[in-house]
């Protein structure tokens, strides 16, 4: 009898990937869109039985030993191979594009980049359910592969909490591994799977109640829970609900600053409370320290202006600076309505350096947010503020105080491993892209929206939005390869060299 958890990993995400086509399937058949109806239905059923076919041949193959790194390459081969799979009906349905610019899209999504190719106006709104439902999928998989796969490896930030080296498991290879393997995916599904789907279910109606359509609160539901910034209407600003319906996304958009707000599965230490958690208190410094900083640029020059103007508009650019801060920060993405306010008030034109640095530094470890990590930074931190003390006293020991008991002893030296291979890929990826004919500004941008899956920077980092349409092939693919690079970061890259892995 086939059972579906002693399927392979990436069957599994392809027979899931194939179901999901049936929901724009039976979205468009409700608006007689009856071709972009058969191509998702064709496309769904034609995946489902090939899957199935698939996984039938290979229940007489014995299991491979291969540990936790065997997962970890059908977590690298499903960001590769499975948009493919996910651009053919997007390819068939949309019909006025080529075959790259869908799986560039298909990429952008599962990776929760949500790099916007096409206008809103283009695409239909099944397209756009489609582009959603494909980065609320990813942002699932994430939350789920950093717990099943990553987080034993010590990998995806937990190199800097967890006693093995990375690429190591704390267990050693054991005949029963791949049981063990697949029970704890499926420990994780069921216990994170409803908990995700409820919070989507939840924040979409929230939004229909504040004022938004069905499609368009069920688009920002989903892009918001998996911090990938797709909209139907070009952002939040193009949205009926207004402040009441960013002001819903802004409580949902902190499940992207640490894993301590849904789940204590990953947890190493026994501090309890998210208030001793030092990435949301981390997070919560930044994103006060940032606000304040726009927020009293220009006070006293604007001050002299009518007082009651000032109170309205400064209350608007409070807003719109504390909204859009945390929306890039968890790197989503997403600008409030009152952005434009909040840059007035403060005197900036285009103030794409502090976004840029907001999406660089990223949410949670564990989280759908992208970025360098705020644990990493965390790290980083306290090695710093260690050696200010022996400065002044050489002779000093070090203390372990509660937030730090989370971090290892090498902790922070992992950290700046990580560190430096980030920046030698954002080096490389902006340097491939300049010599490919891309400005070396535009380049800059493009590397960092990619690496740190910000997909919106390419409209708001600079002054004149960036159109990814006029990128060629070769540079296309040049940011795919670096946007899955940005999700599973450098270390996971370098781990499938361990030579466990081929070992069988």
């Amino acid at each position: 009898m086939l059972r579906f958890h002693e399927i392979p990993l990436f069957l599994q995400l392809t027979l899931l990937a194939s179901l999901s086509m049936f929901v724009p399937a039976v979205h468009a058949s409700i608006w007689d869109n009856h071709h972009e109806a058969r191509v998702f239905l064709y496309g769904g059923t034609l995946g489902v039985f090939v899957s199935t076919l698939v996984a039938i041949t290979m229940q007489g193959n014995g299991a491979r030993r291969r540990g936790g790194l065997g997962s970890l390459a059908a977590v690298v081969a499903a960001y590769f191979v499975l948009p493919v799979l996910l651009a053919f009906p997007f390819y068939e349905a949309v019909q006025t594009t080529s075959f790259l610019n869908a799986y560039f899209e298909m990429v952008s999504a599962f990776t929760t980049t949500g790099a916007p190719l096409f206008e809103p106006g283009r695409l239909s709104g099944t397209m756009h359910l489609w582009r959603a439902q494909v980065a609320w999928l990813g942002g699932l998989f994430v939350w789920v592969s950093a717990a099943a796969v990553l987080a034993p490896l010590a990998l995806g930030g937990f190199e800097v909490t967890a006693s093995a080296e990375p690429g190591s498991s704390d267990t050693p290879l054991g005949r029963f591994e791949p049981a063990r393997d697949a029970h704890r995916l499926a420990r994780v599904v069921v216990q994170l799977a409803p908990l995700y789907v409820g919070l989507t279910f939840l924040l979409g109606f929230c939004l229909v109640v504040s004022g938004d359509s069905p499609l368009v609160a069920a688009v920002h539901a989903m892009s918001t829970m998996s911090t990938s910034g797709i909209s139907a209407t070009g952002g939040l600003e193009g949205s009926s609900s207004g402040v009441r319906g960013e002001f819903v996304v802004f409580l949902f958009l902190l499940f992207a600053l640490s894993r301590l707000t849904f789940s204590t599965d990953t947890i190493t230490s026994r501090r309890q409370g998210l208030h001793n958690d030092p990435e949301f208190r981390m997070a919560v410094l930044i994103l006060f320290a940032v606000t304040l900083l726009l927020f009293m640029r220009h006070w006293f020059a604007a001050r002299e202006v009518n007082a009651d103007e000032n109170a309205v508009h400064a209350l608007r650019a409070l807003w719109g600076s504390i909204f859009t801060v945390l929306s890039f920060l968890t790197t989503a993405g997403f600008e409030s309505a009152d952005w434009d306010a909040s840059r007035g008030w403060s005197g900036l034109g285009a103030p794409g350096l502090i976004l840029l640095g907001l999406a660089l530094t990223g949410g949670g470890v564990a989280t759908t947010a992208g970025g360098v990590k705020l644990l990493r930074v965390y790290a980083l931190y306290l090695n710093g503020v260690r050696e200010m003390e022996r400065l002044v006293h050489p002779s000093s020991v070090g203390r372990s105080s509660n937030q730090s008991r989370r971090i290892r002893r090498n902790g922070a030296f992992i950290a700046w491993i990580f560190f430096m291979l980030f920046a030698l890929s954002l080096a490389f990826v902006t340097l491939v892209l300049a010599a490919n004919g891309v400005n070396l500004e535009e380049a800059l941008i493009l590397s960092i929206a990619a690496l740190s899956t910000t997909g919106p920077l390419v409209h708001v980092a600079s002054d004149l939005p960036i159109t990814l349409a006029d990128i060629d092939g070769l540079g296309k693919l040049i940011l795919c390869a670096a946007m899955v690079v940005g999700r599973l970061e450098t270390l996971a890259i370098i781990a499938l060299m361990n030579p466990v892995l081929w070992r069988d």
